[in-house]
């Protein structure tokens, strides 16, 4: 396994993390058995960050992850964890709580649930509006000096707030979407985060498996996908979006690789700074992007495949409606 430094002032990671919101929530039905399986084949192939939140599945994911955790050396394993997400029982969002009261409360449960003493990196999931970025990150450094958080990590910050953290506290990463299909952090964020030190650890990578071979066209999606109330996995929107992953298919055939290989080798090569975060429920997608390690993209093969895929090719919105405004803004 290859590894990655989290920023200037974090912990060294394995090249790619496992993002574990898919075995609890947002993309239909998973399988607790297959979930547990794939967590610990992971961590038998080198992976050793974990990244999950505290509202995936309200709690669930925490449990699960708890659960594989069980068979593994705690020092073995780095966790990312989100908070702040406020839900109704039936699971709808309220909005993001960024308060230090908030924090510490969110992060005592989090402990709890997880049976562990520390969390590895510990960021909000979107910045709070109504709360300065300074007190969110002063309550996480505060449970650093504690002892019970190890790093301070940011998630969908824009530069102004991201700058604004780094003077509080060393911030080890940004967690924030990019992908062949979403390169909005490429003029302004990106930038800002090399400067400060800052890691990115990159989700979305395979655009929610929209790249890849495995996305049929005019796919059904349950009443529980999110995928099927976002603008850039439905309709029109969807059909153009397969044909910019066609573009990437014929590449991967070239390189004898998947289309899921190929993106992910992308990220890979976009900088040493930058961690994807692959979203493998099944062991077998798990094999499939551990693959992207042994198949790195030439120069020459990045420039294709950026020619081919300018930054703003992708059609439709990211999220559903209700969750664009707490994303980062992409501008200086």
């Amino acid at each position: 396994m290859l590894h990655r430094a989290l920023g200037t002032t974090g912990p060294q990671v394995s090249a790619l993390g496992l993002g574990c919101m898919g075995m609890s929530a947002l993309y239909g039905p998973a399988d607790r058995d297959e979930s547990l399986a794939t967590v610990h084949a992971a961590l038998d192939a080198g992976i050793t960050l974990l990244d999950t939140g505290d509202f995936y599945g309200m709690g669930h994911n925490e449990l699960l992850i708890r659960d594989a955790l069980r068979a593994h050396r705690r020092e073995e394993v780095q966790l990312s964890v989100k908070f702040g997400a406020l839900r109704r029982p039936d699971g709808t969002f309220l909005g993001y709580d960024g308060r230090p009261e908030a924090v510490h409360t969110s992060l005592a449960y989090s402990l709890k649930r997880l049976d562990t003493d520390h969390i590895d990196i510990y960021r909000i999931a979107r910045c709070d509006p109504q709360v300065p970025i300074e007190d969110t990150v002063g309550a996480i450094s505060e449970a650093v000096q504690a002892g019970h958080v190890r790093h301070i990590g940011l998630s969908e910050a824009g530069c102004a707030s991201i700058r604004r953290a780094a003077a509080v506290a060393p911030i080890a990463d940004l967690q924030i979407e990019y992908s062949l299909l979403g390169r909005g952090i490429e003029d302004h964020i990106l930038p800002a985060c090399r400067e400060l030190g800052i890691a990115v650890t990159a989700y979305g990578v395979l655009a929610r498996g929209l790249i890849s071979d495995n996305w049929p066209r005019n796919r059904a999606f349950t009443p529980d996908d999110v995928r099927g109330h976002t603008p850039r996995y439905t309709g029109a929107n969807a059909e153009y979006n397969l044909g910019l992953v066609d573009t990437v298919r014929a590449l991967a055939k070239d390189r004898g690789t998947t289309v899921a290989q190929t993106a992910i080798a992308w990220a890979l090569a976009k900088g040493p700074d930058i961690v994807p975060l692959i979203g493998a429920r099944t062991r077998e997608r798990l094999a499939e992007a551990l693959g992207a390690l042994d198949a790195p993209l030439t120069p020459e093969e990045l420039t294709r495949i950026e020619e081919a895929i300018p930054p703003d090719a992708a059609r439709g919105d990211r999220y559903p409606a209700d969750q664009m405004p707490y994303l980062a803004p992409h501008t200086a």
